[in-house]
């Protein structure tokens, strides 16, 4: 296969996981992309790679391998004797999951980020360039059919493509605003990282490329606004002033204000969303409704974590599980899907292996970064990869942004990067021509 078809694998099916994998109401969509995802992940496997695949994203597979091995187990028939003294007894379960086929849908949900991480970090053939353009591509794609969406906000309306959405808001190929609103932030870091890593064009070039970021930008800020997610206001400014960072020369005495503004901005926001109601990322509701508040949420969580220690609940069961912890005074006609705190669902339906292996994905992915940013082993587009990742991470204290194909295929994009950390982009062959002169005798 020519190298450049190969190079165009990752960034089309991360594409056709923005445009597809908005939400898992799509179970047609949702389905393509895991089948494309296993014929990538076999590829992935038997196919010959240019260079070994390397140790950082030797340690994040295991990783991977061992949260499916914990899932799978979760599903595994068990002996009435070893249940029935716990909570899964009481409930008539006969498997640590309370819920298998859940969990079984559940694992098949993996197979999407899977695939676009091996198909980067595996077969070692990409251009980081095109999996930032293919992400810049998807965002304002979507921004387009947002703004086709707040002219018509009414339910039923053909330019909504889920029956449960936020009638009224921009959310393009998602259904949660929230969502939406992620890939929107997230896409500004990878709009600074394609800036810094054009400086090696001719002027001329670099200068077209710049006014086309800068029209990217300012479409991406109007996107935001369509979309009028709370999470994307509080996100924005931290991810701007970081994406600043990967522009900047490093002596810029900017850096240092652009840092403390960064981190200042993060801690902000996530006191922010915590104390929030979910009213405005609520599916199916107006965005100024109050319903609970996340930390009502969460403390309901932590109570039915506390029950299903060591073993978890099983991957799925959140649906299940939370309405029995619930005060009876408490119930409302909301019917709460997520935790809105993704360590804490992951905490509750994979027990005490699902809690060690996210402190595992913290230490790899605090190393990664610092590697990074500190040790200066990586380009414009590793870096970007790290603000991006933390972006989402931060959103998943108060939300649930992974939940989706298309943001968990770009979380793994990040990932890769991550793992890889290239330092420079191919150039062109028309940047590495000679200039002519004309000599005049």
């Amino acid at each position: 296969m020519p190298r450049a078809a190969k190079d165009a694998i990752a960034p089309l099916y991360l594409l056709a996981c923005l445009l597809l994998g908005g939400s898992a109401q799509g179970a047609w969509q949702n389905m393509v992309l895991q089948l494309g995802g296993l014929a990538i992940l076999a590829w992935a496997a038997i196919g010959p790679s240019e260079q070994p695949i390397s140790p950082r994203s030797k340690a994040l597979l295991l990783l991977a391998v061992a949260a499916i091995a914990v899932i799978a187990l979760q599903m595994v028939p068990l002996p009435s004797s070893i249940l029935t003294s716990g909570r899964h007894g009481a409930m008539g379960a006969s498997s640590i999951s309370l819920t298998p086929y859940e969990t079984l849908a559940a694992l098949l949900c993996v197979i999407p980020p899977l695939a676009t991480f091996c198909a980067i970090a595996g077969l070692r053939a990409y251009r980081p360039s095109w999996l930032a353009a293919a992400l810049v591509v998807g965002a304002l794609a979507g921004i387009t059919l947002g703004a086709l969406q707040v002219t018509s906000a009414t339910p039923g309306s053909p330019w909504y493509l889920y029956s449960e959405t936020n009638y009224g808001l921009g959310v393009g190929f998602f259904a949660n605003a929230n969502h939406m609103a992620t890939l929107l932030v997230i896409t500004i870091a990878f709009v600074a990282a394609i800036a810094a890593g054009g400086r090696s064009r001719n002027i001329q070039r670099y200068s077209a490329l710049l006014s086309i970021l800068a029209g990217a930008l300012l479409i991406l800020l109007v996107g935001l606004a369509l979309n009028g997610s709370l999470a994307g206001y509080a996100l924005a400014l931290p991810v701007l002033a970081a994406s600043a960072l990967i522009v900047l020369p490093a002596a810029s005495r900017l850096r240092r204000w652009l840092i403390g503004l960064a981190a200042l901005s993060v801690l902000a926001a996530v006191v922010g969303l915590a104390s929030s109601s979910i009213g405005g990322s609520r599916i199916g509701q107006s965005a100024t409704t109050s319903v609970q508040s996340r930390a009502q949420i969460l403390s309901t969580t932590g109570k039915a974590i506390a029950d299903y220690l060591p073993l978890g609940s099983g991957l799925g069961s959140f649906v299940r599980v939370y309405p029995l912890k619930e005060k009876p005074e408490s119930i409302t006609s909301v019917y709460v899907i997520h935790a809105h705190n993704d360590y804490a669902e992951i905490a509750l339906e994979l027990g005490a292996p699902g809690i060690m292996l996210i402190l595992l994905f913290m230490v790899w992915w605090f190393s990664a970064v610092f590697a990074v940013w500190r040790r200066g082993e990586a380009g414009p587009y590793a870096r970007a990869a790290s603000i991006a990742s933390a972006a989402i991470l931060i959103h998943s204290l108060v939300d649930f942004p992974l939940r989706t194909a298309a943001i968990s295929a770009c979380f793994a994009m990040c990932l890769a990067m991550l793992s890889d950390r290239r330092q420079s982009q191919r150039q062109e062959a028309t940047d590495l021509r000679p200039s002519r002169h004309l000599v005049i005798r």
